[in-house]
């Protein structure tokens, strides 16, 4: 999938695009992949000498993943926006340089709330595991 097929499908864009590509596209899995360049912006105070991967942003790009996934799925009119987190565990960190893997599954629907889980991996060894539920808030 390019970039600008990426760009349609969800309404983020950067700096906070934090999903260079799709790897596998299931009707309910998708995995996508992320590289964080030694410039990203979140790297000038997190941490200026030890630049870490904030937590929330391999969360972010995780629902940014399973965002993409919803983009085939009827689900109304409105733009995908998370409505809880739950089950986050962080395991590993991850660096500049770093490229993860986002495997995202969409586990169930009520109605417009779909709920997923998702996997963060690094170098092969999960850095961080969720379960998030979203539902498609109106544009006004």
């Amino acid at each position: 999938m390019s970039l600008q097929q990426i760009l349609d499908a969800i309404p983020h864009r950067p700096p906070m695009l934090l999903v260079d590509e799709v790897l596998e596209w299931e009707s309910e899995r998708i995995v996508c992949q992320k590289t964080f360049r030694p410039d990203e912006w979140f790297f000038q105070g997190h941490y200026p000498d030890f630049p870490l991967v904030p937590g929330v942003i391999l969360c972010e790009a995780s629902m940014q993943a399973g965002a993409v996934l919803l983009s085939k799925v009827e689900r109304g009119e409105g733009v995908p926006v998370a409505g809880r987190l739950n089950d986050v565990k962080f395991k590993r960190m991850v660096r500049p340089g770093d490229t993860v893997r986002l495997e995202v599954v969409l586990d169930d629907r009520m109605g417009d709330a779909f709920f997923l889980s998702a996997k963060v991996l690094c170098a092969g060894k999960p850095a961080v595991t969720l379960s998030f539920a979203v539902t498609a808030a109106k544009v006004t």
